[in-house]
């Protein structure tokens, strides 16, 4: 099949993990390898399984699944997600901890192991889907900065469960795969061996957008912007997974990053100065913002820093971390063929229930309830990449890294542009 007829035929299926994944070269052991292993799919609501490593207020795991438990605006009214959390296993238990109470309110069984919580302590697999929440927690840093999130010792946990009983089921993995590109791709790797569709991710992509826009799909992209806030890794991963769900639209499909680096301090103002496309995208993108302080960003941001991206079909992209002077995701992307550039805001819905986390949730529905992941987790693979080698060029002086492991990256995105939301109303119900 030509690359022309492959695209054709690809942009009329539903994307998901396992389609996006037909074109990497990396995939370790295919499908009919192990003709034994079954993937685990029944119809009617389904019951899910959540990991943790914390749940507290405010959390990854009270703003997710507080929405299975107590409702999508969190306050014990309908709409409810269809799916029922009928498990947890928590790895700490902090002092302001919510999962007990939850879930002696709610009757869900809290289980002592990962195993237990997935086979509701009998001996076969019990559940249809699994919410893999590592996010908050006391867990160590390393020099690079990065907390270590035990996710992918998690993953292996839960997988470990597939392969005992040969039967698999949907996993949803929150944020960054690992902070490990390693770790990150093998966990990619035994979903496709493993037979199961897998979403992962950041809510920034599938938040509200101003304007309601995406990228034109298969139009030749040149240069991207993004602006964001916060910590290099923390945050850093937000606003590189919803830069990546912008620029993988673009003509080809994602063709791999080549090198990636990054600057702090002045060299990130130096970078925006010797650079016309960067201050042109840049002044594009920050067009946008709702929280831009007023005054000289130079003096407002006190740590600036950018991650430059350079991808194998030649398109260039910034991302750039200036906490001080905005609260908000903006992006910019020039698209061949048109004058003024692709922009729009990502929006956070500040205070709970986070709306946005909301329509993230929706996205995980789709998955436990089709079998098929709405977009690719290529996508979260390749954004935890790039952050992971963009810390290691800091470490190391700030020099480029070329990036071969991340060259061989490519999938192909969705056509469709029904991924992230237009819009809710106060009942959690979408406007769109």
């Amino acid at each position: 099949m030509k690359r022309r007829e492959l695209i054709k035929y690809l942009s009329v299926l539903p994307v998901s993990g396992a389609v996006a994944g037909a074109v990497l070269p990396f995939q370790s052991v295919k499908a009919e390898e192990m003709p034994d292993f079954k993937p685990e799919f029944q119809s009617g609501p389904k019951r899910l399984a959540a990991i943790i490593t914390e749940y507290r207020p405010n959390s990854h795991a009270d703003v997710i699944i507080g929405k299975y438990l107590e409702g999508f605006n969190q306050d014990q009214m309908a709409p409810y997600p269809d799916s029922k959390i009928v498990s947890m296993f928590t790895e700490q238990v902090p002092d302001n901890d919510m999962s007990r109470p939850l879930a002696k309110k709610y009757n869900v069984p809290i289980f002592r192991t990962v195993a237990d919580a997935l086979t509701l302590g009998g001996n076969q697999l019990a559940v249809d889907g699994v919410i893999l929440i590592g996010e908050h927690g006391v867990y160590p840093m390393n020099d690079k900065e990065q907390k270590l999130y035990p996710r992918f010792e998690m993953f292996l946990k839960i997988t470990d469960v597939f392969r005992q009983y040969k039967k698999s089921v949907p996993v949803f993995n929150d944020k960054h795969l690992s902070w490990s590109w390693r770790q990150a791709k093998r966990m990619v790797e035994i979903s496709k061996e493993l037979k199961f569709p897998m979403l992962a991710g950041s809510t920034i992509p599938v938040s509200l957008r101003i304007p309601a826009v995406d990228t034109p799909y298969g139009a030749k992209q040149k240069y991207a912007v993004g602006i964001s806030f916060s910590g290099l890794d923390i945050y850093g991963f937000h606003l590189l997974d919803g830069l990546q769900a912008v620029v993988e639209r673009r003509k080809g499909g994602e063709t791999g990053v080549r090198a990636v680096q990054c600057l702090e301090g002045q060299d990130c103002w130096n970078y925006i100065d010797q650079n016309e496309w960067v201050k042109r995208l840049f002044d594009q993108a920050i067009s946008h913002s709702e929280t831009r302080v007023a005054g000289d960003m130079r003096e407002l941001v006190k740590k600036p820093a950018v991650f430059i991206i350079d991808y194998n079909d030649g398109l260039k992209a910034a991302a750039f971390l200036l906490t001080g002077l905005l609260q908000d995701f903006t992006y910019a992307v020039d698209i061949e063929g048109q004058q003024k550039p692709f922009s729009t805001l990502m929006k956070l819905q500040a205070g709970k229930p986070h709306y946005h986390f909301g329509c993230l949730v929706k996205n995980m529905e789709i998955m436990f309830k089709t079998g098929k992941a709405p977009y690719p987790v290529e996508r979260t693979m390749l954004s935890s990449g790039i952050l992971d080698f963009a810390l290691e060029s800091r470490i190391l002086g700030y020099k480029i890294l070329e990036t071969p492991e991340l060259s061989r990256v490519r999938y192909l995105s969705s056509p469709e542009s029904h991924f992230f939301s237009k819009g809710w109303d106060k009942n959690g119900k979408r406007l769109d």
